[in-house]
């Protein structure tokens, strides 16, 4: 195994499973590795907006000058965008070395893809000295591999219905899940402005230092600019976060509170904080590409973001025609979901992702069949989202609108080739 892509056949060889809840395995590899982070640490974990803090933080400190390491998943098309140090997208190079120091610390224990991956990019962040290391939970919070990192401050951003047959069927099973991010003593920046009771009792019971949305920190804004006040600190007349959607000013007001918590270690000043917010990028979030027709690309794959998306694409003003590109998961909660944004879908293109864990295009077009309401609307099935996008492309006026949407395959599909730069039939010649 010589290559990074000879590396994850490995890695997606090793388990039966795609994911086995649990730190035991990969704490026991991670102190034969020896792996520690030398730096103040950051976890992030929450349904909704993961991301989107992560990169904020990112944002912000880089601005400050310090030296950041990010890890988020999963990924949109190459694999390497897991990991940022300083701000760049990790070589395949860079990780290869880490993988087989994984490899010859696993000493047969079967860890699976995102087990083995993560502590591969643990080991390159140890070794990259940062100062400063931010790192998204994949999954829940209490059982994923990345909570075996001590964090020096927790964020716990929006909690919804997701993954329920791994995390529980409602919301304060999930928050149990998630609070499992939390450490004694130590900050945990509560962002979901209606966080689960269990989210808040976890807090008490191990004696973390609780930060909530509305008591510890807060916000306000009008049209033009927002300011932000915390339990030491206050900002005013901000420019709106880069990043568009109107729940990214409850990101970034979680993010905030995460520096306040942190400023006797890493200080940040309103300049780099105003710079960070207004320079940050996060492709496949509301990612709005220029052009006609308009394209916008989001990774929502639950009700909860799917309903943020709904919202956002009202606020976007009158489109003759909305087309939408979407693909999904097998386990998600497909009938909320599409009648959440079905009002504002003139025509569907459903597409299979290139994964056994996905819906096939056809059924997708099944659920949406029984829950439609509109007689005025249209949908087709197509065999990848590059496909089912030229089809949307050829079918729209230079006026009309494309929605990409739905589970990260479906997104990186239409990203692989880089950035798409669209133009209608009518404007072919």
């Amino acid at each position: 195994m010589e290559t990074l892509q000879d590396w994850l056949a490995h890695c997606e060889s090793l388990h039966p499973k795609t994911i086995e809840m649990g730190l035991e395995r990969v704490q026991g590899v991670a102190a034969r590795m020896g792996l520690r982070l030398d730096c103040p640490v950051i976890t992030v974990a929450g349904t909704n907006g993961k991301g989107s803090t992560c990169a904020m933080l990112e944002a912000i400190a880089l601005q400050a000058g310090y030296r950041t390491g990010v890890y988020t998943s999963p990924h949109l098309v190459h694999f390497e965008e897991r990991c940022r140090i300083h701000g760049e997208i990790a070589g395949a190079d860079a990780l290869v070395p880490h993988f087989e120091r994984v490899e010859a610390a696993r000493d047969g224990v079967t860890l699976t893809y995102f087990e083995f991956t993560t502590l591969a990019i643990l080991g390159l962040m140890a070794e990259s000295r940062l100062d400063i290391a931010i790192l998204e939970v994949g999954l829940g919070g209490r059982l994923d591999a990345v909570n075996i990192v001590n964090a020096d401050c927790a964020v716990i951003t929006s909690i919804d219905l997701d993954h329920m047959d791994l995390l529980g069927g409602d919301r304060e099973s999930i928050g149990r899940e998630k609070a499992g991010i939390m450490r004694t003593g130590r900050p945990v920046i509560v962002s979901d402005p209606v966080p689960p009771q269990s989210v808040l009792d976890r807090a008490v019971e191990i004696g973390a230092d609780l930060w909530t949305l509305g008591r510890d920190f807060n916000f306000s804004g009008d049209k033009q600019q927002w300011a932000w006040a915390g339990r030491g600190r206050r900002y005013s007349g901000l420019a709106y976060p880069a990043l568009r959607g109107a729940n990214q000013l409850v990101n970034a007001s979680g993010v905030l509170a995460a520096f306040e918590a942190l400023r006797p270690r890493l200080p940040v000043t309103a300049q780099a904080v105003r710079n960070g917010l207004g320079m940050v990028e996060l492709p496949g979030r509301f990612q709005i590409v220029p052009g006609e027709p308009a394209l916008v690309l989001d990774v929502a794959h639950n009700p909860h973001s799917v309903a943020a998306l709904a919202a956002n694409l009202d606020a976007m003003g009158f489109y003759p025609t909305t087309h939408a590109v979407f693909g999904a998961m097998a386990d998600k909660d497909l009938a909320p979901m599409l009648a959440k944004v079905g009002p504002m879908i003139d025509r569907w293109y459903f597409t299979d992702l290139p994964t056994p864990r996905a819906r096939a295009a056809a059924q997708l077009q099944a659920v949406w069949q029984a829950q439609n309401k509109r007689a005025d609307t249209a949908a087709s099935i197509h065999p990848g989202p590059m496909a089912a996008l030229q089809a949307a492309v050829a079918a729209a006026d230079p006026a009309d609108r494309i929605v990409v949407f739905g589970s990260f395959y479906t997104v990186g599909g239409v990203l692989k080739d880089g950035v798409p730069r669209l133009q209608a039939k009518h404007l072919a010649s």
